[in-house]
């Protein structure tokens, strides 16, 4: 990854039209262009629309996401956003203050930084999902700066006696997917498909196999276009990507065993996914994305595991 200060110069845009829609539609967004870019590197066009915009300073969850999860941290410290600090959903254009829009801005700048960093310096990139590390250690920034609550949050007297992990009340990340065994299941349907597309690609064309392991996340990321709007919808992206990482590694075992090994990425993303909600979200006064930070567990897991055992 290569230093750019134009990109630098972008991901300031990014970030604040991030805080500008709300954090939840931007990443939506990124769930479309994904697709998008999936249908433009099939279709065998030169331009990396997916790292370029999908991935890149537009919509990149670590300039986005992140830099609309600053700004409603800081709204909310600030005042003006009444909803609170992890309110992930609301444009906060409506709020007619600027200065949430700038924090925004200054995130995305600090997401490409941080992402550059991880990649350039630290070479990470083949050893874990550097964007959602970098999501994760940008809302960790947030929380320190700007939350009220410590890292891990603070438990009242209800989440004292329920104990940190079971949720309760409105100490909830996804209320109807928090049960151990409901978040599994669909993680394991999830990851099915996930794996599939991501197997099926590769086969076809090994050059696109990169485009084929982000088409299961492209399409859970843009069905939360729903949630926005209040379905009930599962929050998935972080099954999706995890079983596409998953069978990509295990691909010389075999079709079937890269499968069963996607599927298990699913189901185990899933369950990482709610032990983050646990202990960094719903007690906390920021939000601390809990698919971002299994995202980067699990392809880390899997990663450092494939270069482990060969």
């Amino acid at each position: 990854m290569e230093f750019s200060w134009l990109t630098l110069i972008a991901a300031f845009g990014g970030g604040l039209f991030g805080a500008a829609i709300g954090a939840l539609p931007s990443f939506i967004f990124t769930g479309f262009t994904v697709l998008v870019g999936v249908a433009i590197a099939f279709a065998g066009s030169d331009y990396d629309f997916l790292t370029n915009v999908a991935f890149g300073p537009v919509f990149g969850p670590h300039i986005g996401f992140a830099g609309g999860a600053a700004a409603a941290a800081f709204a909310a410290r600030r005042g003006t956003l009444d909803s609170g600090g992890r309110d992930i959903a609301t444009g906060l254009a409506g709020l007619g203050d600027p200065a949430p829009l700038l924090v925004g801005g200054a995130f995305g700048v600090l997401g490409y930084l941080i992402q550059y960093f991880l990649m350039s310096v630290l070479n990470l990139g083949s050893l874990t999902d550097a964007i959602a590390l970098t999501v994760f250690i940008s809302a960790i920034i947030v929380r320190l700066v700007f939350g009220k609550t410590g890292l891990f949050g603070s438990l009242d007297d209800d989440s004292r006696r329920r104990g940190r992990f079971n949720p309760g009340g409105d100490r909830a990340w996804v209320a109807y997917q928090q049960g151990w065994g409901q978040a599994a299941v669909i993680g394991l349907g999830v990851g099915a498909f996930s794996a599939f597309l991501a197997i099926s690609v590769a086969q076809a064309n090994p050059d696109l196999a990169p485009a084929g392991a982000v088409i299961g996340f492209g399409i859970t990321a843009a069905s939360l276009i729903f949630l926005q709007f209040g379905a009930t919808i599962p929050v998935t992206h972080h099954m999706a990507l995890p079983a596409a990482v998953a069978a990509g590694v295990a691909a010389p075992l075999g079709i079937g065993p890269a499968l069963i090994i996607g599927i298990l990425g699913g189901i185990l993303g899933a369950i990482v996914g709610e032990l983050a909600s646990r202990l960094f979200l719903i007690h906390g006064d920021t939000h601390i994305d809990p698919p971002a930070t299994a995202i980067w567990i699990m392809t880390s897991v899997f990663l450092i595991g494939a270069l482990i055992f060969g």
